[in-house]
């Protein structure tokens, strides 16, 4: 994957001396290309030049044109390219919100488009094994597209629940509390759970999941966690969320038994007090229950933590 460089003219169409000497048949047998929007000539400065890129991105693009759309090189690339940009970490709000709303515009017109586009946004701002997750960019693709009239209702009202779900537990905000047993069948809720070391590892599994699986074999297996938990460093806290309680039991030989091993019986998911869309989700909080990380890879909280 690449990244527009807006401080460059853009060159999108442009023939370079090489390719006027190139034969008509080799012409056409060049591929299609993003169509960035020309710059202005009289924008200089490096963040003047961004701020029109990221205004104008999809000026240019052929949303009813299906075979572009379709056209993965050019649409999906064009696409990565612009939240690349967006999540570079110094694009402020008000600029991520009209970029995104250039975005919505275009291919919310066309019905296959939006439908191609609508998904493009889904498997990569939202699907956590995405190397371009980034919730803060979802939720204002989300915000943007409910107030679409190319929409329908049921499909606003879809988009306005996802909204809601992503809203919670986020970063610097308290983990929402819930119930949950332990195997012994008495009751705790988060808030009342005791941690040591400052530092939770929050866990929501499945024992029949494969990938829950991999994951937690992943954890066990780590000499480090398994030492920083001995000497009270670090609290894991592994909660059941399915609904197959034999399940959950025959594999509680397998836990560690210095980790808090629970079932919520189903709260979590039945009241979407969190954002399960992939298991396991893991979670760092601190002893107030402030999330510090949401929805990470396992690699992830080990760096954090240091271990």
């Amino acid at each position: 994957m690449f990244v527009v460089l807006f401080a460059c003219q853009g060159n999108a169409g442009r023939k370079t001396a090489d390719d006027s000497a190139q034969s008509p048949r080799q012409e056409q047998a060049v591929e299609p290309q993003f169509p960035f929007p020309s710059i202005p000539s009289t924008l200089t400065e490096p963040e003047e030049r961004k701020e029109y890129l990221l205004q104008h991105y999809w000026d240019n693009f052929d949303f009813s044109d299906s075979a572009l759309v379709n056209n993965r090189d050019v649409s999906e690339q064009g696409f990565v390219n612009q939240i690349a940009l967006l999540a570079d970490g110094i694009t402020g709000p008000e600029l991520i919100r009209q970029s995104m709303d250039n975005f919505c515009s275009g291919m919310e017109q066309d019905t296959h488009a939006r439908k191609v586009f609508m998904q493009m946004a889904e498997d990569y701002l939202y699907n956590p094994n995405s190397p371009f997750y980034n919730e803060d960019l979802y939720l204002v693709y989300l915000k943007r597209m409910v107030q679409s009239k190319a929409l329908d209702e049921a499909q606003k009202s879809t988009l306005a629940f996802k909204a809601e779900l992503a809203s919670r537990n986020r970063v610097s905000t308290e983990a929402t509390d819930f119930v949950y047993y332990l195997p012994d069948g008495s009751k705790r809720s988060l808030k009342q759970t005791s941690v040591r070391g400052n530092r939770m590892i929050l866990v929501f599994y499945d024992p029949e999941c494969p990938s829950c699986h991999e994951t937690l074999q992943q954890m066990m297996d780590d000499t480090a966690l398994a030492n920083a938990v001995d000497k009270g460093n670090v609290t894991v806290t592994a909660i059941y969320t399915e609904g197959n309680e034999d399940a959950w039991k025959k594999a509680l030989p397998q836990m560690p038994e210095n980790w808090i091993i629970g079932n919520d019986r189903m709260a979590v998911k039945d009241h979407a007090l969190y954002d399960l869309k992939a298991m396991p989700s893991l979670y760092l909080l601190d002893a107030r229950k402030q999330v510090l990380l949401k929805d990470v890879p396992y690699g992830r909280i080990k760096e954090t933590l240091g271990l």
